[in-house]
This record gives C-alpha cells, structure tokens and sequence, in this order.
C-alpha cells in the first residue's frame, strides 16, 4: 500500500446510513476504513461493536482499520478478527501485555497496531516498535469527533519517523485528532503515513490531492 493513506472514520458519518458511507469513502480517495470502537469505560463515548463491523464488511474490499478505545482489548481482538478487522489498533495505555496482544493479532493473520493518547510519550513504546504494524498518534484526546489538533502531538510523528529510519523498523505512522485542510499538510511534514480524519472528510472540508 502506497503512503500517504487516507483513512476516513465511520465515527463522523450518519449512522443510519452507514452503508453510503462506505461507498463516499471508496469514492473520494480513502483507502481504508476507520472504524472506531469506544466502550464508554476507556473513553466517555459508546460507539458500535462487532455486529456492526460484521454488516458493513462485505460492502467494500478497502481494509477495515478497527480502532480499540477499550478497556481489556485482549477480549475483543478474536471476535473483531472474525466480524473483518484486517487492522486491530489498541491503545498501549490500557494493556499490560502488549507484546503478547500484537503477537496474537499476528497469529489472526492481522496487522497490529499501538495506538497512544496525547500523554504518552513515545519513548513508553521502545519495546514494541519493532514488531507493530502501525503506530497510531493521537493528536486529540480520544472520545469525540470534531477537536482542534494538539501542536505537541506533531512532534511525535517526526520522532517516530526518526527511530524508523534509524532502527530500520517496518511500522506506518498512523494520525488520529484534527486533520483537515489547513492541518493535513503540517502531519504529512512531520512524517505520517496514514492520515485518519472523521468530521473534515464527511463534511466535504479535507481535499484529498496527495
């Protein structure tokens, strides 16, 4: 997959209608689909679940990047996996064996994510970048749709990119939290791969022409 990756959240979108969702995301430059699960515990929010995922998933062939805002993620990867997650990111702030989840989401035959809140620095993932898929930055704090984008944040990214030119390392640079047209250009700069973005891409303000 060629980078920059757009990747619209279904969080923004008419949930009634989530099906012409799917198709405006297909049709206006996404290449995959974000979906953002919150549990009410982990963050405020309640969103959807399996069921969901499992309804939309054989309306489109673009990967589904499922985002874990969960408490307990261990207990969701396997039933997320079979409703068609082909992404399954979970926040390193609420796993205690990390390793052990992304070795497991491995063994699904998925591609593992680390997501991580405005707090936490990036040097709490240095034992786990080598084997992550994605790294998610958020550069909002997690739980609604529509925040201003966290200044600090960006300096995340371009850290991540250094450890990965200088390690070697594999993974995508995932953001989360704030991108629209005038942001979009400055978290390409620091170093991001995919550009997640929910309220901007369905009210038709990001122009994607990357």
């Amino acid at each position: 997959m060629k980078t920059p990756v757009l990747a619209p959240s279904v969080l923004s979108a008419d949930f009634s209608k989530l099906g012409e969702a799917v198709s405006l995301i297909e049709k206006n430059g996404g290449s995959v689909v974000h979906i953002d699960v919150m549990d009410g515990s982990f963050v405020p929010e309640i969103t959807y679940g399996q069921p969901v995922v499992r309804c939309i998933r054989p309306l489109t062939s673009l990967p589904f990047d499922v985002h874990l805002m969960v408490e307990h993620p261990e207990n969701q990867i396997d039933s997320f996996a079979a409703a068609g997650a082909d992404w399954i990111t979970f926040h390193l702030e609420a796993a205690v064996h990390a390793h052990r989840l992304i070795q497991h989401i491995h063994e699904l035959g998925k591609k593992a994510g680390i997501a991580i809140v405005p707090s936490t620095p990036v040097s709490l993932l240095s034992e786990l970048l080598e084997y992550a898929d994605i790294i998610l930055v958020m550069t909002v704090n997690p739980g609604w749709g529509g925040q201003k984008i966290i200044p600090s944040c960006v300096e995340k990214i371009k850290e991540l990119k250094r450890i990965r030119e200088e390690k070697g390392y594999g993974y995508l640079i995932s953001v989360d939290g704030g991108v629209n047209s005038k942001t979009l250009g400055t978290v390409l700069d620091a170093g991001a791969d995919v550009i997640v973005s929910g309220s901007a891409f369905f009210n038709g303000s990001l122009k994607w022409n990357v």
